[in-house]
């Protein structure tokens, strides 16, 4: 018979990572080619709109995770991913328009 796992665990931290981090940063480069493509020369209006939704979008997966461990590490990582994308979006837009 098994022990139960625990969810403290190095190795189920370690898979709550990516699980919890992954779509935020598809989300925010989705966003991110949506608004280069469609919002024409408005663009810069709707970054922060992008932002804002990456940063409800992180929040709701670290309370669906309900793992208090890493909690602050997962939420910085997934934002400045985010942000990170966003400002190469920026930085592009800004070039090419």
């Amino acid at each position: 018979m098994t022990a139960p796992v625990d969810a403290s665990t190095p190795t189920s931290l370690a898979r709550l990572k990516p699980l919890t981090i992954a779509p935020v940063w598809l989300l925010t480069l989705v966003a991110a080619v949506v608004i280069g493509v469609v919002a024409g020369d408005d663009w810069a209006g709707y970054l922060p709109l992008a932002l804002a939704g990456s940063i409800i979008v992180t929040f709701v997966l670290q309370l669906a995770a309900s793992e208090k461990d890493g909690l602050v590490s997962r939420t910085m990582l997934a934002l400045c991913g985010s942000l990170v994308i966003l400002a190469v979006t920026t930085l592009v837009l800004a070039l090419t328009r």
